[in-house]
């Protein structure tokens, strides 16, 4: 069983691939897009949960999604036309950092996947270049909530603080014009949620040949959460403008 499958079904009954709750989304979502005929892209879109959601909250916008996976990117395929916003949606499987277009856009998300520009920064000059004049960016990223065990920064990777992340944020040029960070009941729901899902998939399919796989990964998963980086992982979800021009 793949990284792909194992995260597909872990995410089940939680399509949005962070730890954020639906009311959390909702309300980013509504700061993030000002206007009622923008235009969103999303650069690491998965399955495109996001933009799936914008889209039905606000019918005179149109999208762009980006991801690598072909099977992600199936599956918000499916899932636009099911909502009925597949003419207002455009998937592209590449890397997010080789899109263009020919236009810019008023809302560029994103949540989780900095690392396909390299981190935080590099992913807020990425959007920058394609930011429409006033245009938004909703992006979520990690931080350390406490002082980080070895092991957790060897799991995890490197990060920093919650204020020094907000100073690096600014001297970049961005202001945050709201921000959520992810409360211990969002950030423990979604390890819960993760990884009894699948332990629970194993459990319904004891003669799939993954079975047993997926049943030993959901407890390493678990194990390693509660023992490496439950008492020191946030995360941090800002919408956030340019300071500047």
């Amino acid at each position: 069983m793949n990284r792909e499958m194992i995260s597909r079904i872990a995410h089940t009954h939680h399509p949005i691939k962070a730890p954020l709750d639906d009311a959390s989304v909702r309300r980013l979502l509504e700061h993030g897009v000002a206007r009622a005929d923008a235009r969103l892209l999303d650069l690491g879109c998965g399955t495109a949960e996001w933009l799936l959601r914008a889209l039905a909250a606000h019918p005179g916008t149109r999208a762009d999604g980006v991801d690598v996976s072909p099977e992600a990117l199936e599956q918000a395929s499916a899932a636009a036309r099911e909502r009925d916003v597949q003419d207002r949606l455009v998937l592209h499987q590449q890397p997010a950092a080789d899109f263009t277009a020919p236009h810019s856009f008023d809302l560029i998300l994103s949540i989780g996947s900095t690392h396909a520009f390299g981190g935080l920064l590099p992913t807020l000059d990425a959007a920058a270049e394609r930011l429409a004049p006033g245009g938004r960016v909703l992006i979520g990223d990690a931080f350390w909530d406490r002082e980080p065990s070895p092991e957790a920064v060897e799991v995890l990777g490197e990060y920093e603080d919650l204020a020094t992340t907000l100073d690096l944020i600014g001297a970049a040029g961005w202001t945050p014009v709201l921000g959520h960070v992810s409360t211990r009941r969002e950030l423990d729901d979604y390890e819960w949620t993760l990884w009894g899902t699948l332990a629970e998939w194993a459990l319904d399919h004891p003669d799939d040949p993954d079975s047993a796989q997926a049943l030993a990964t959901a407890g390493e998963r678990r194990s390693e959460w509660l023992r490496t980086y439950r008492d020191s992982f946030g995360f941090l979800t800002l919408v956030l403008r340019r300071t500047a021009g």
